[in-house]
């Protein structure tokens, strides 16, 4: 189907793409991954034909027809399945045609081309796919002019879906759905009859719709089959063969060039080291692996440890209008370390839920007690548009640190995953990836003791995704989790509350149990969803799981304890060696010398005994972690 030969393309002297070669066989669904900013839209660009290689070529059938999400949301007033429908060009143009046609047989062609392509089925099957993507049958009557961008987006989605193009490419297709549109992708997409080419950051998408995988990276695109799991775990795999094959032939080379050195001035050696030399010379170099590492996100714990509950809701209402409750009749509590994904469709109300927790909307009605002196960082993504586009991460947060000196500013931002190049740029060219970072450093930047986080990843890759799962893991707050990535809802909750039919309730099931109820719909013929099946069972682990939580928090503590006690020690022998590094200490004042080489000495034994007790606390700690 698809064939890309050698292709090499660059950008402002970057090379994005360098003698790339692929084949994707015709009816395959390959998932395009790769760190961002590395050319993964680039390529598409390159097979729509928008922009042409400077060398090698890209091969498609004749006539075959290419399909991606339209960049600009549809504004018009047609209405949303109105528009749907008009995505399918042959049969609009057939059924436009059949209402002038004259000639007998013509009519007759048309018919039959019509029922061959399924036209009278297709309003239902538009009504499926916008159905599946969120849009009740009201909605898909409205003109698509009555919905925000986000919703036009999901409209222009579904008419590439239903128009069914040979060669489907989708770039990042879930940034405008939520959990449940997400999973109903996935199924159709798995299903889907023709070719697929997927760019994205979900990890559960990637290994229920795709068949294989694409990567890209350092210019060139890599294969592997199955999803993404097995992607990951053949390219870690070749990573480690590679490294393995690369100490060899350093190993190898390095005996031929002693060789060389030892024996080329000698008369009587100059033949094998001639031919040693033209072996080196023929030694192709093994490439050394370039894995670039993930900065890793760091949220700073609660300033100060708060009696539980940290808020509790009792009978509480809450909406944007006096008497008209968006969620009503809301009894639950919130505790110190409770980890809460809030499942539910868009519209549902999870966000109105989340600005309640957040103090940002008052409950109209009902009781809502919060802990005094708690701290609630809030991040949703619309808030991007909140950063100052002309003033860079420093001056953002120069802004919350008044009285603190440069270093000190600097050394917070590094801290919020900065290098030092990134520092000083605006925010306006920051990426995606980028400003949710700095404005996920400025929710979180007095250490509160609950984290609402809205939609946290829609601009973050597979690896900064599993960067953010470790700093929640590691943040000793409450977390509440809106996301449309279930791996790391999975990841990172152990309770999960569903916000549907006007108000919010514990979901006595996991993620799984949820995904059928999406899919399948609930099976009303006995009053019961496919989550009742096993609802103890999820119920019994999430209960197991919060418990064992529980129970690591004292050794999570001495863990974090002993890091601090190491990162004493390592500044302290730091300044202990800029002392002895000083020559004329010696000659001045050798006692002086002696005791400071005591102490470094023994701030190395202690360093290294508490090495050793960190290292046995990790691991036992990791090993309770996987237990569970």
């Amino acid at each position: 189907m698809l064939h890309v030969n050698e292709v090499t393309y660059r950008i402002a002297g970057r090379t994005l793409l360098e003698g790339a070669t692929i084949a994707l066989p015709d009816g395959v669904k390959a998932g395009f991954v790769g760190r961002n900013g590395t050319g993964k839209t680039t390529l598409f660009k390159l097979v729509t034909g928008e922009i042409a290689p400077e060398s090698g070529s890209i091969g498609l059938p004749r006539g075959v027809r290419i399909g991606q999400v339209a960049q600009e949301a549809p504004g018009t007033e047609q209405s949303l399945i109105d528009f749907v429908l008009a995505a399918d060009i042959e049969r609009a143009a057939l059924l436009a045609e059949a209402e002038h046609a004259n000639d007998p047989h013509r009519i007759a062609e048309i018919q039959i081309r019509l029922s061959d392509i399924g036209a009278h089925a297709a309003e239902a099957r538009a009504g499926t796919i916008l159905s599946g993507l969120g849009f009740d049958a009201e909605a898909q009557l409205r003109p698509c002019s009555a919905f925000s961008g986000g919703w036009r987006m999901r409209v222009a989605l579904a008419a590439v879906l239903f128009a069914e193009p040979d060669l489907l490419l989708l770039d990042e297709p879930t940034n405008y759905l939520d959990l449940e549109g997400t999973m109903w992708l996935e199924n159709y997409v798995a299903r889907y009859p023709h070719t697929v080419f997927l760019i994205s950051h979900d990890r559960d998408l990637l290994n229920r719709a795709v068949d294989m995988i694409v990567h890209l990276d350092q210019g060139k695109l890599t294969i592997y089959r199955g999803g993404y799991d097995s992607f990951d775990r053949q390219r870690r795999e070749k990573q480690a063969l590679q490294l393995k094959l690369k100490k060899k032939q350093d190993d190898q080379r390095k005996h031929l060039q002693a060789f060389v050195d030892r024996f080329k001035a000698k008369a009587s050696k100059a033949r094998q080291a001639q031919s040693r030399m033209k072996a080196l010379e023929r030694m192709q170099p093994i490439a050394g692996i370039v894995d670039s590492d993930v900065t890793p996100f760091h949220f700073p714990p609660p300033a100060k440890i708060l009696a539980p509950p940290i808020i509790a809701l009792d009978n509480a209402s809450v909406g944007y209008e006096e008497g008209k409750p968006i969620l009503r009749k809301l009894d639950l509590r919130i505790d110190v370390e409770d980890r809460i994904g809030l499942l539910g469709a868009n519209g549902n109300g999870k966000s109105t839920f989340a600005k309640l927790l957040a103090g940002r909307l008052p409950n109209l009605t009902g009781a809502m007690r919060r802990a005094e002196k708690l701290d609630i960082a809030f991040f949703a993504q619309h808030q991007l548009d909140d950063l100052r586009p002309a003033e860079t991460a420093v001056q953002h947060i120069r802004m919350l640190m008044p009285d603190a000196t440069e270093a000190q500013v600097r050394s917070r931002v590094g801290s919020m995953g900065f290098p030092t190049a990134k520092m000083d740029t605006p925010a306006r060219e920051l990426s995606g990836g980028e400003r949710a970072r700095l404005l996920l450093g400025i929710a979180t930047f007095r250490g509160a003791n609950l984290l609402i986080l809205d939609e946290p990843t829609n601009h973050l890759d597979i690896d900064s995704r599993e960067a953010l799962v470790q700093a929640l893991n590691d943040y000793p707050g409450a977390v509440i989790l809106i996301s449309h990535d279930r791996h790391l809802i999975e990841a990172s909750v152990d309770r999960l509350l569903l916000v549907a039919d006007g108000t919010v309730s514990n979901f006595d099931g996991d993620m799984d149990d949820y995904r059928k109820l999406i899919v399948k719909g609930p099976d009303t013929s006995s009053g019961k969803t496919d989550s009742d099946a096993s609802k103890n069972t999820a119920q019994d682990r999430r209960r197991d799981s919060a418990a064992k939580r529980s129970e690591l928090a004292p050794l999570r503590k001495k863990i974090k304890e002993t890091e601090s006690l190491m990162e004493k020690l390592q500044k302290e022998i730091q300044k202990l060696d800029t002392a002895l590094a000083d020559v004329a200490l010696y000659t001045k004042d050798p006692a002086k010398a002696t005791a400071l080489a005591k102490q470094r000495a023994d701030a190395v034994k202690s360093l290294g005994e508490r090495e050793e007790t960190w290292l046995e606390m990790s691991a036992e700690y990791e090993a309770a972690v996987e237990a569970a």
